[in-house]
């Protein structure tokens, strides 16, 4: 049952007011549900923690984000001081901070970056089990890119989830009463936009989240994958090729300058009016919502989203920006450090801060789906199954230092330019792609 806006209002006022009431911090025990085993930690006396995390794409998660640090502040008088970084900006901090032994207590970091560095993290098995417990299982994803020789190594946080995001009204105009769900009805669509003059764009740069996330999308559609079940590099194949033909095609329809589009550039391109559809988070939507340009907040009813199209394969083949939160083992306090992720991840804290990003955040925890932002808005929806359908990005191998390396080395999403683009054929950008993963995979 689809959840009105008002019973929503009034669901988060009281999520809100309840916010510091989850058991976390001094002598407090945390009860999971369905007699599983309470979660005990007592914060150091005089502890302080340090929290790097990514820059926002929507003012909301910031917002709540600081209000669950400070409820946290107050529940366990334990100080918390939160930096901001880019997404890119993130990811080699939080190498340096690995490998001298030094720096922020918590990082959230993305996609799999713990596993460069797994001895160097602290176990949060127990609190990954509590959690786990208590909210009805991580999705089988979460393991997939943290659960390494029978532990823990960091803990999930959600991902971003990536739909398509589009101007009802140019799509229309182009002939389409929506966006086709299969890969030539949806390069048709492509090819009509660019025709009307309100073409797409993709991120073609090295871009974390969208770059990495559509280009994965396209290459797995057609049965490509960067590995086999035993991890070989088999990248060069007829199925990659297909998709890099494909590529080619609906690389023609783009907007000029997505060869060095980065993560904000589609989501600026979009608003301004030069693309009218592009693959993306809910943050396009939630600029446009709250927007003090008057042009710009009227785009939000004009403003769909859509899953990705199914290709050959026959089935969704969705990455999402996964986000983790690591804990290293140089901290001074484990324990609070500890409290702080499971205080974070209760339902008291994390289901407002979903709510205030409008869904920015999709849930790792399966009980997190009722959370009424999914249905609040039905252009939230799609965005709501993200955790449950993507796959991990080192498919169809296991995780670890090679699919870290390979992804922060953006091997797909320089293959899929390069074809895209003509300044290599197909083949060459596969046999490029194929030696470079081999430098990692070879380790």
């Amino acid at each position: 049952m689809s959840t009105n806006r008002r019973d929503f209002l009034k669901i988060s006022a009281g999520v809100a007011a309840g916010t510091a009431a989850a058991g976390v911090g001094g002598e407090a025990v945390a009860q999971a549900k369905g007699g599983a085993p309470a979660l005990k930690l007592n914060p150091e006396k005089g502890a302080k923690l340090r929290v790097l995390r990514w820059k926002r794409f929507v003012q909301g998660d910031e917002d709540q984000y600081m209000k669950n640090v400070a409820a946290f502040t107050k529940a366990t008088g334990v100080e918390v001081r939160v930096d901001n970084e880019s997404w890119e900006d993130v990811r080699p901090k939080a190498a340096v901070a690995a490998n001298v032994g030094s720096g922020p207590d918590i990082i959230l970091g993305t996609f799999d970056d713990p596993n460069l560095y797994p001895d160097k993290l602290l176990d949060v098995t127990d609190v990954a089990n509590y959690l786990g417990a208590k909210y009805g299982g991580w999705y089988d994803v979460c393991k997939q890119y943290l659960f390494q020789k029978n532990r823990w190594i960091a803990l999930p946080l959600g991902c971003a989830g990536n739909c398509l995001v589009y101007r009802e009204s140019h799509v229309k105009a182009a002939g389409f009463s929506g966006v086709p769900k299969d890969m030539d009805g949806f390069l048709a669509l492509c090819k009509a936009l660019k025709a009307k003059g309100t073409p797409p764009g993709f991120a073609l740069g090295n871009a974390t989240g969208d770059g990495n996330s559509w280009t994965h999308w396209l290459v797995w559609s057609f049965g490509g994958k960067m590995v086999d079940a035993k991890n070989n590099v088999v990248i060069n194949s007829p199925e990659t090729i297909k998709a890099l033909e494909y590529a080619a095609e609906l690389y023609k329809t783009f907007a000029p300058g997505t060869l060095s589009w980065l993560d904000p550039n589609n989501n600026k391109a979009f608003l301004d009016g030069q693309i009218s559809l592009t693959a993306n988070g809910i943050s396009v939507y939630y600029a446009a919502k709250t927007s003090s340009d008057p042009k710009i907040k009227a785009l939000a009813d004009d403003i769909q989203h859509a899953n990705m199209p199914i290709g050959p394969v026959g089935r969704a083949t969705e990455l999402n920006l996964f986000f983790n939160q690591m804990i290293f083992k140089y901290t001074k306090y484990p324990q609070a450090a500890k409290a702080f992720l499971q205080f974070m991840m209760e339902k008291e804290q994390y289901e407002v801060w979903q709510q205030q990003a409008i869904g920015y955040v999709t849930q790792p925890l399966k009980a997190y789906e009722s959370n009424p932002i999914w249905t609040v808005d039905p252009k939230h929806t799609p965005y709501r199954d993200a955790m449950k359908v993507m796959q991990a990005h080192g498919y169809a191998g296991t995780m670890g230092y090679s699919s870290a390396q390979t992804m922060a080395d953006f091997v797909m999403v320089n293959m899929v330019a390069e074809a895209a683009s003509g300044s290599k054929s197909p083949k060459e950008a596969a046999e490029r792609a194929e030696k470079r993963a081999q430098r990692y995979y070879k380790v």
